[in-house]
């Protein structure tokens, strides 16, 4: 491999410098996934920076999700910033007020409310089986944290008809937070019966090419859980039945 030509790092940061002029060599050099970083002497020697630092700039770049270091393997270019994107998210992740609830459900009404017209054109036969099938599935999974997953499947199945892979990775990113609120005021029984009917409404509507019936019945579900978030941040939060509790555990 050719010797790397040195690099003036400017004031700042230095280990933050070794991160963008890292980058800026992948794009100029045009490597892709699979393609090896020069060694760790190589980098000091481009960058003028100490093992320290470069050290420091390649855990920065794993955690991005750029890079995988191996021993005797070296720095390898990988792809995984939406897996580390959620683990971020998801480390951020505390509690949800409900101003973050108001949030949260208006970004969720613009992916999954307000493009009516282009789910109704693209939707198929094939898509209303799959919504069919995931709701089943959440209907009868249990504990209650399998139930919520699948809640949270069967909506990322609805997003997944609009055909748009930018928009399928925000949604991903937002799982953490989304199924807060999908857990919040639940119990096991619930998805079992109201949520489960609200779903099936929402696909019947969906079939029918009922665009009125399916806004009104999405919106409704979406905002079915507003009064278990509290103004303030705090929990306002229905605990299950003794019967739910027992099912849960």
């Amino acid at each position: 491999m050719a010797k790397a030509k040195a690099v003036v790092i400017d004031s700042g940061s230095v280990v933050d410098d070794v991160v963008d002029g890292i980058r800026a060599m992948i794009n100029d050099r045009k490597l892709t996934v699979g393609d090896n970083l020069p060694t760790e002497r190589e980098l000091c020697e481009a960058f003028g920076a100490s093992r320290n630092t470069v050290r420091e700039a390649m855990r920065m770049l794993k955690a991005y999700g750029v890079v995988e270091v191996r021993q005797k393997v070296g720095a390898t270019i990988v792809d995984n910033r939406l897996s580390s994107a959620l683990q971020i998210f998801s480390f951020n992740v505390t509690d949800v007020s409900r101003e973050a609830f108001e949030d949260i459900q208006g970004f969720r009404f613009l992916l999954e409310v307000s493009p009516v017209e282009q789910l109704l054109d693209q939707i198929t036969a094939q898509d209303i089986d799959d919504l069919r099938q995931a709701n089943m599935a959440m209907r009868d999974a249990k504990p209650f944290d399998l139930a919520s997953e699948l809640d949270f499947a069967f909506h990322t199945r609805l997003v997944r008809i609009l055909g748009n892979k930018a928009i399928l990775d925000v949604y991903q990113i937002m799982k953490p937070v989304i199924l807060r609120i999908i857990k919040r005021g639940k119990s096991l029984r619930s998805f079992e019966t109201s949520t489960f009917n609200e779903h099936e409404a929402v696909i019947d509507a969906l079939e029918a090419r009922d665009r009125l019936a399916y806004q009104y019945l999405l919106k409704t579900h979406l905002n079915a859980g507003h009064t278990h978030f509290a103004s303030n941040g705090g929990l306002e939060e229905l605990q299950p039945s003794h019967s739910d509790q027992q099912e849960v555990t």
